[in-house]
């Protein structure tokens, strides 16, 4: 490896290790937290993890010059108005702490808005439906065991309703976290603020719990969850991937069985609510109703869109097997069946096939080549789609080679020729210019026949006078015709009725 090459390495391993030696020093505040429990070695602690956290951020937004700051500056808020909280807590302040607390989620929502706001996503309806499906399984589990609890115990009041409140709040970050999980991207930025993002919902749930007096651990252990935020926040910040955050991005999303296995966890719990419940009042049956109403029509109506996504799935698969993507006729599998049930389709009418071949193609395709060829194809295409009728069948046989079957008799079928060449006698505009070009084709006229022999011997007959016709320079030509028609030293170019012209041109 040469000596630019390794700086290259250096400058891409520097913020790594950079974030790696911040959490290192972070997770060893915390465990000084955990450790000391309460007292001024905790606080101290605390403390610095909660300002190293915003001093990693306004390093980040120096450093990096994000081109959309705004969502770091409402993090910024948030945790300065979490930390009041946590310190408010206990202290007799109601309801300042909690003011404080839910003003910091006010600030990470509208972070977490203003970064999911830009993602463009095809499923994004379905994104958000499996995130509210997510949200709504939580919000049930949480009504149940929280909520529900909550208000029974501490009775109506503002004191009630702010601790009720928590529960709702983190459905609702769970909601985000879960869309950004399934639009983001493996950006170590993206991947840390959720880790602080989840870490602050398992914190309020500790607190959720205790408020029910149903208390786990300590009120230090509980502090733990709400600085690994802190400390996962702040190191996401100083990583460079920080500036993508509220970028414009393209999602296209490939986690369908993350999102379905985590749909089907919450439809579970959801499930589960009503039997863990006891005696429930009305309130709790309204409430529960409601919710699992709400689930049910977003799961019919995520059902309802994967039926039809699926179906339309199959038409573009069918289309695609059926159709020359380059012209968008049949093509030549689709056209042997259209052959083969020409007599369900058409059972009381004679039956023609035109086999029509460009003149002089091979030389245009040598000569401009093969991008050329394909524009000169598609352009032809075009005009035989116009000619031929809603009724008839235009297929792409192969290279230059076109069919078209029709339920005629044998006037008709040459009437038919006569304005297909007539649609050739304009130049083709291409992009290298006008570039002339006539056809050939032979006409095949009989009932409809067997699929196994008679489809390939209809189709023998119209390229034998296809050949005939361009070897005489006839235009079109019958197959019956083939022998008995003397050979002309010039080609007819059939024009609509009214005009005459005869030109001679190599074969």
């Amino acid at each position: 490896m040469n000596v630019h090459d390794g700086r290259t390495a250096g400058k891409l391993a520097q913020p790594g290790a950079r974030c790696c030696a911040l959490l290192l020093a972070g997770a060893a505040a915390i465990g000084v937290n955990l450790l000391a429990g309460t007292g001024p070695v905790a606080f101290g602690a605390t403390a610095f993890v909660v300002l190293g956290s915003l001093g990693m951020i306004g390093f980040g937004l120096w450093r990096y010059r994000p081109a959309h700051p705004l969502p770091w500056y409402l993090l910024s808020a948030s945790a300065v108005a979490f930390a009041a909280g946590t310190t408010l807590r206990g202290t007799g302040l109601q309801p300042l702490d909690d003011i404080c607390t839910l003003t910091g989620y006010a600030g990470i929502g509208a972070a977490a808005t203003l970064w999911l706001r830009p993602r463009q996503a095809r499923a994004n309806h379905d994104l958000l439906l499996d995130s509210g499906l997510i949200g709504l399984g939580a919000l049930l589990a949480s009504w149940t065991f929280l909520i529900s609890p909550i208000l029974s115990s501490t009775g109506p009041g503002a004191v009630a309703l702010i601790a009720a409140a928590y529960p709702v709040l983190d459905a609702l970050l769970l909601t985000l976290v879960a869309y950004s999980m399934a639009t983001g991207t493996s950006e170590p930025s993206l991947r840390l603020l959720h880790i602080g993002l989840l870490a602050i919902l398992i914190g309020d749930l500790g607190y959720s719990l205790d408020t029910v007096g149903a208390r786990l651990v300590g009120n230090d252990v509980l502090q733990a969850p709400l600085l690994v935020a802190y400390l996962a926040v702040g190191v996401a910040a100083v990583h460079p991937t920080m500036t993508s955050l509220g970028a414009q991005r393209h999602i296209h999303p490939q986690h369908s069985r993350q999102r379905a296995s985590m749909i089907a966890v919450a439809l579970i719990v959801a499930a589960l609510v009503p039997v863990v419940g006891s005696s429930p009042t009305f309130l709790d049956r309204v409430v529960v109703s409601t919710l699992f109403a709400l689930m049910l029509i977003g799961v019919l109506v995520r059902s309802e869109r994967a039926i039809v996504r699926s179906a339309r799935s199959e038409r573009r698969a069918q289309y695609q097997a059926d159709h020359d993507m380059l012209t968008g006729l049949l093509n030549r599998s689709a056209l042997l069946r259209a052959l083969g049930h020409s007599r369900e389709r058409w059972p009381e009418h004679p039956l023609c096939l035109l086999f029509l071949d460009l003149d002089g193609f091979k030389m245009v395709n040598d000569s401009y080549g093969h991008a050329v060829g394909d524009e000169l194809i598609a352009n032809a295409a075009a005009r035989i789609r116009r000619v031929v009728g809603n009724r008839d069948v235009a297929a792409r046989y192969g290279g230059d080679e076109f069919v078209v079957l029709a339920p005629l008799d044998r006037e008709h079928a040459g009437a038919l020729a006569e304005r297909l060449l007539a649609a050739f006698v304009r130049p083709f505009e291409l992009s290298v210019g006008e570039i002339p070009i006539t056809a050939s084709i032979g006409i095949a006229c009989d009932g409809p026949r067997s699929y196994d022999a008679g489809v390939y011997e209809l189709l023998r007959e119209a390229d034998s006078a296809m050949y005939h016709a361009k070897e005489r320079s006839l235009g079109y030509a019958y197959r019956e015709d083939v022998r008995h028609l003397p050979t002309e030293p010039g080609r007819r170019v059939w024009l609509p009725k009214g005009i005459d012209s005869t030109v001679n041109t190599a074969v």
